[in-house]
């Protein structure tokens, strides 16, 4: 019987350590986000995650600009 109550104590024990590990080492949703946006418009430095988007935005917020060259070489 004795061996049942350590076995609890033991899995309590580990449980708390493996709490305390992650809550240290934590997940930071602002840094994945950042770290999902790669390309930034030459005009107005914002940043996109994608060529789509980067298009898009780029067609509907700037129509009077050239292609940045990352666009005109994805397009050809």
């Amino acid at each position: 019987m004795a061996r049942g109550h350590q076995k609890v104590q033991s899995q309590q024990k580990n449980l708390e350590k493996q709490q305390k590990l992650k809550k240290a080492q934590g997940h930071d949703q602002k840094k994945a986000a950042a770290a999902a946006l790669v390309h930034q418009c030459t005009v107005c430095k914002s940043m996109m995650g994608d060529l789509k988007t980067y298009r898009q935005h780029f067609e509907n917020k700037h129509p009077g600009k050239a292609l940045p060259d990352v666009l005109a070489a994805e397009q050809a």
